[in-house]
């Protein structure tokens, strides 16, 4: 199992800028750090962990603190700091990735198109699903995309089709009452790559390419009320699953969580097994529990969808709904004339993508942002943009090769790098033009994101003011072994306005962790925020 989870070489010897609140700086294993963070960096549970922390004053570049900084650390997600940190300042936080629909062929007197309509996609990450009535983005704590691995979500309020919605309004008010060809969505922006081994992802999405199911217990033998969204003959939802006693077993099942058949006609999947009528959800304690299928043909999908939004607005498709997409009938790439667009959903700016991926962790997201950056330096596929990034880090952010070692934009498997690289990334984004957009769009201790409910502010008086100081990615990197389970690594990196004024740049991490359980790893996770907290009080 290799699980990444939202929330969850030389050693330097350097002790500089000593704490203020009485700590003295003391000996960890080779290295120094304040008396209070070598405690918990102590604990027996770390006995064959390796931590490594680094922290840089960014109004004079001084080094406050330094250990193991040249490790090559497993950083899971905050690799995510590089990969939307460089699409910010190639595209710029106001970009927006416009989706076009296309005519090809002519519209007669009665509004009838005698051709096809294809949807030209942009890489767009939410397409409308996401956006609130004043037009900014939905965010939850609890996102959908981690439902499955963690047990639950909170779904966010926007209609999940809203983007396919307008654009098929938008069709009928060009004055196309009827298709007589297909509709077709054209993905070939880049090439598509593997997710986990789950799907392939393509430059078109449809609710994050999962289907949410949102499930509530009714009374003891009777079914359980099973509702998903978005509806669509793309893939229809069949439910088994009965509500069963206070104090039975949780036996809720998925079959299959990656449905294949979509694009065929009657494609389905199962929920079944027995859902406690006192079952306490994960995280928010309370009903409904979300769990979710993947889209696993995202281009089949978005047709079925479009075609369902184009008729509910009044044009009349004669192609079936469910078919694959017909790839077949699109003309050669960057061919289509502007004469001939019909419609078009204006994206989000990419700030608000941004904040996406980084409050939830939005893996998917990562990626295809990690993809987009190739695209923008005229590469189309995840190995070349790999290799455009690892140039453009060395040439314009100074970060030596050496210092990482990355496999996709999000931090899947062994992805590495050392806390001198995290930094560097962190000061050099520090002032540039979209470093705005880069610091709100990070987690906020004890506030909203994957850290929000990090540190037990009541249990330290003397942290309190950290809540809302603390902005930065976590990582986690968690294996299954012969006995149990092993925190490959678990990091924080980002940035502190410390109690003192100063602005702090910082990466702290921990590898090589055994637990038992995922109790374990919050724990690990409650350390490092509470140390977080202490750069905050004694920097």
């Amino acid at each position: 199992m290799n699980i990444l989870i939202p929330l969850l070489a030389a050693v330097v010897l350097l002790c500089a800028g000593a704490p203020q609140a009485g700590a003295d700086c003391v000996s960890l294993r080779t290295s120094c750090v304040p008396a209070d963070i070598e405690a918990i960096m102590q604990q027996s549970r770390y006995d064959n962990a390796t931590w490594g922390l680094r922290v840089v004053d960014l109004n004079s570049s001084r080094v406050l603190l330094d250990l193991n900084s040249d490790y090559d650390f497993f950083i899971g997600s905050v690799r995510k700091i590089f990969s939307i940190g460089e699409l910010l300042e190639q595209v710029g936080a106001a970009h927006r990735y416009d989706t076009p629909i296309y005519r090809r062929g002519k519209i007669d007197r009665k509004g009838v198109l005698h051709g096809d309509l294809i949807l030209v996609a942009s890489g767009d990450l939410t397409m409308g699903g996401r956006t609130r009535p004043d037009g900014t983005i939905a965010v939850s704590d609890y996102d959908h995309n981690e439902a499955d691995s963690l047990g639950n979500a909170v779904l966010t309020r926007p209609n999940p089709l809203a983007g396919y919605s307008a654009l098929a309004r938008q069709v009928a008010a060009a004055g196309i009452t009827a298709i007589t060809g297909d509709v077709a969505i054209d993905d070939r922006l880049f090439q598509p790559f593997s997710f986990r081994n789950e799907f392939y992802v393509r430059p078109i999405f449809v609710n994050d390419d999962v289907v949410d199911l949102i499930i509530d217990p009714t009374s003891p033998g009777n079914p359980a009320r099973v509702r998903w969204r978005p509806v669509s003959q793309a893939l229809q939802v069949e439910s088994t699953l009965v509500t069963s006693g206070a104090g039975s077993n949780y036996a809720l099942q998925l079959a299959s969580e990656l449905p294949q058949c979509i694009g065929q006609p009657g494609c389905a999947a199962q929920v079944t097994g027995q859902l406690p009528v006192n079952f306490s959800p994960p995280f928010t304690g309370k009903f409904p529990l979300v769990q979710t299928f993947r889209i696993v043909e995202p281009a089949n999908y978005a047709r079925t969808v479009l075609i369902e939004a184009l008729q509910k607005a009044g044009v009349t498709v004669n192609a079936a709904a469910t078919e694959p997409n017909p790839v077949q009938l699109l003309p050669p790439r960057r061919s289509y004339s502007p004469a001939a667009k019909v419609a078009e959903l204006e994206g989000l700016p990419y700030a608000d993508d941004a904040k996406l991926i980084l409050k939830v962790s939005y893996n998917i997201g990562a990626d295809t942002s990690l993809v987009l950056f190739g695209v923008a330096n005229g590469v189309d596929n995840m190995e070349e943009a790999l290799a455009v990034e690892r140039e453009n880090l060395t040439a314009h952010y100074g970060i030596p090769a050496a210092a990482f070692h990355f496999v996709d934009g999000s931090g899947g498997g062994a992805t590495t790098a050392t806390n001198k690289a995290v930094t560097r990334m962190l000061e050099d984004m520090s002032v540039r033009a979209t470093f705005p957009a880069f610091f709100e769009a990070l987690p906020i201790l004890g506030v909203d994101g994957s850290i929000a409910p990090v540190t037990d502010f009541e249990s330290d008086p003397t942290l309190a003011g950290a809540k809302g100081q603390v902005h930065a990615k976590v990582g986690t990197y968690l294996l299954s072994s012969g006995s149990g389970l092993i925190v490959k690594g678990q990091a924080f990196g980002g940035y502190v306005a410390a109690r003192s004024g100063r602005r702090l740049a910082f990466e702290l991490v921990v590898n090589n962790v055994a637990i038992s359980s995922l109790n374990d790893l919050l724990q690990i996770f409650q350390d490092e925020g509470t140390i977080s907290a202490m750069l905050w009080r004694d920097n």
